[in-house]
């Protein structure tokens, strides 16, 4: 019996934690709340040792704390709360903790918050691979830009693994070089292309490398940049001075080539490497106005008044195209539509099904002089005239009616070449006296709000007679003139040694032909 009454002394405390954590919770069945809440109430009172409240008033919750008679006491009470806790399932667990925290106070609430706030939170991008799931890791973080891969980075070394394993670094600039032409251009040129788009294998090298080539490309696109805002350049000229040669009124390149059209009526072939002439087609009646080229055909234009189409490779004519009155200006040609001006004043849309298959669709007019140059996309017409202005209309004219942008002014004299590619308008006057080539920012000009000043970002002085023709892409221009020299302004690869601002060397190249 002793023994008996001793073990019951010990489990006393025990039995009063539990009877204290039932007295807490309200019941959910409605015949027993009355009773079963009596009954824990007295037998509490009646166990256990008397309670103090006291109550505290300050700016803060209103806070109770309840005295013990001792500490070891709660410690044993806690403890065995905690087995019995363990017993549960987990929705019993779960409603037992929703009640608890329903008595609780405001304060309570708040430090629970923060205890259980960081719990809640998972590194992921490290768990991940520990669950074999690296390539949702790495997927995960493809997504980041190159400030927020950099800081990704430093997290920890299980996040720099991911990335270096994952070689996001290389599918960020292979990102890159797929949506924007400058930096596929850039890969070309300086043959990085090579250890893009391939699979992990021992010929490409590590994340390292790329991490240290994408502040280099964009060292090098700041440059670029920087070089067409001030003009600076390398200038190569090609002299294509001969006996009838009067003039090389057009031209196009690619890496390999350069087609030019002459004032001698005949159509010319170069080596863009060693700039040799490598083939001369012949067959208009008068100057080779305007060119264009694919990988298929050459189409031009010429001052008799016909379009011709050849084959590129063999120099066969395959169609002749005869619909203005006057000379053929220009022409461009993309997705099965060519687009061609004339002196006329107009000018003619046709559908190109294949070279030997083009048909005129639609005639437009509008200029007050000859149209001297056009070019299109699938967003805006961009046309200059004799009138001294550039128009840019929205490209919806082919089909309906013209809407008309804005008038871009600033030559003195007709407009006889131009392009617009992306947010930039080149544009060559034919002004004897003036001889300017102008960069226009043609983003800027589709605000109306942008002052008339502000639109031509520089003007290029070279040339020493009439300004035919141009092309140019992200990193060079090339121009033709009546002074039979074809110009290469090279914006990528300049040399600052000893330059002045806007003005480069130039390296001349001669052809005379025979």
């Amino acid at each position: 019996l002793e023994s008996q009454d001793e073990e019951k002394k010990l489990n006393m405390p025990l039995n009063l934690c539990a009877l204290r954590c039932l007295q807490s919770i309200p019941s959910t069945r409605a015949h027993n709340q009355n009773t079963s809440g009596m009954e824990s109430q007295n037998l509490v009172d009646d166990l256990s040792p008397k309670k103090n409240t006291v109550l505290k008033l300050s700016n803060g919750p209103v806070v109770g704390s309840r005295k013990r008679p001792s500490e070891g006491n709660y410690e044993k009470e806690k403890e065995h709360c905690i087995a019995l806790f363990d017993q549960w399932s987990e929705a019993e667990q779960v409603e037992f903790v929703e009640r608890l925290i329903s008595r609780m106070c405001h304060y309570q609430h708040g430090h629970i918050n923060s205890y259980l706030k960081p719990m809640l939170q998972r590194d992921f991008i490290t768990a991940l691979p520990a669950q074999g799931l690296d390539h949702i890791a790495e997927n995960i973080l493809s997504f980041l830009d190159a400030r927020s891969l950099c800081a990704a980075e430093l997290v920890c070394k299980e996040w720099q693994r991911v990335i270096s394993e994952g070689m996001l670094w290389k599918k960020l600039i292979e990102r890159m070089v797929r949506t924007d032409p400058l930096w596929k251009g850039l890969s070309e040129r300086h043959q990085w292309e090579k250890y893009l788009f391939k699979n992990r294998t021992s010929e490409i090298p590590p994340n390292s490398y790329y991490h240290s080539l994408y502040p280099k490309i964009i060292q090098d696109i700041e440059t670029i940049e920087a070089n067409w805002r001030c003009g600076r350049h390398n200038l190569q000229r090609i002299q294509c001075r001969s006996e009838n040669s009067k003039g090389v009124y057009c031209l196009q390149y690619d890496d390999d080539k350069i087609i030019s059209g002459l004032r001698d009526n005949s159509i010319k072939i170069w080596d863009k490497q060693t700039l040799e002439c490598l083939k001369i087609l012949t067959g208009h009646t008068g100057s080779v106005l305007c060119l264009q080229y694919d990988e298929r055909v050459i189409v031009t234009g010429s001052s008799d008044s016909t379009v011709r189409v050849w084959e590129v490779t063999t120099g066969e004519v395959l169609n002749t195209l005869i619909h203005h009155n006057e000379a053929v200006l220009h022409l461009r040609f993309a997705n099965g539509l060519m687009v061609t001006c004339s002196k006329d004043r107009s000018i003619a849309v046709w559908d190109m099904a294949s070279p030997t298959d083009i048909s005129l669709r639609r005639v437009l007019v509008g200029h007050r002089a000859a149209v001297n140059v056009v070019d299109f996309d699938d967003k805006y017409i961009v046309s200059a005239s004799g009138d001294r202005t550039i128009k840019v209309t929205t490209v919806r004219e082919i089909t309906s009616t013209c809407e008309f942008v804005r008038t871009l002014n600033g030559h003195k004299r007709g407009i006889a070449c131009l392009q617009y590619r992306d947010r930039l308008v080149v544009s060559g006057s034919s002004d004897n006296t003036i001889r300017k080539i102008k960069v226009w920012d043609l983003q800027a000009a589709l605000d109306p709000r942008a002052p008339a000043s502000t639109l031509c970002l520089r003007t290029l002085v070279e040339h020493s007679g009439r300004v035919f023709r141009l092309q140019f892409d992200e990193f060079q221009i090339i121009s033709s003139s009546h002074d039979d020299t074809i110009l290469i302004w090279d914006f990528l690869n300049v040399s600052t040694n000893g330059q002045s601002e806007g003005r480069s060397p130039s390296r001349t190249y001669t052809y005379i032909s025979r």
